[in-house]
């Protein structure tokens, strides 16, 4: 049940991912024409709007890349088996969730600082952007969980 919850979340990431990006094209696109075109007014709301896409964008590949564990992996030890390749994954996710409980704890204060103001040019709560790192610490801790799971029923069997 929790795994059918966490996955449908995680469809839900892919389709904001890719509706961010797309969505991201249309004020860099307009941004670009009209600083080559006087057909196109230049439009200053534009680059504040790139700039609150591009942090959602990056925060929700974040997540994206942590549910599937597409982060950068090194290889500092020989290949030894199923359970030391679990023990190098759960270090790696336990970096992983230290990451996400400081972004937890200082995006919440990041949030609070932005809370009542507002952006320059285009008017919108701040807090709108500065929310994006508790958003991406809490969705690390969700898919976390089953994973940090895995590993340890890996490392030290299943008691079930």
């Amino acid at each position: 049940m929790i795994r059918s919850v966490i996955a449908a979340y995680g469809r839900l990431l892919d389709i904001l991912l890719a509706a961010s990006v797309l969505i991201l094209v249309f004020p860099v696109t307009l941004q670009i024409f009209s600083r080559f075109t006087a057909l196109i007014p230049s439009y200053i709301w534009t680059e504040e709007m790139a700039r609150f896409l591009f942090v959602w964008t990056i925060m929700i590949g974040a997540m994206v890349g942590v549910r599937d564990s597409a982060h950068f992996e090194v290889d500092l030890w020989p290949a030894g088996g199923k359970r030391a390749a679990a023990a190098a994954r759960l270090i790696g996710r336990l970096g992983v969730l230290a990451m996400a409980v400081l972004f937890i704890v200082a995006g919440i204060e990041f949030t609070q600082f932005a809370w009542n103001r507002i952006s320059e040019l285009a008017e919108l709560p701040l807090w709108l952007i500065h929310v994006a790192w508790p958003a991406t610490g809490a969705t690390w801790l969700i898919f976390l969980g089953p994973q940090l799971r895995d590993d340890l029923i890996e490392l030290f069997g299943s008691r079930s």
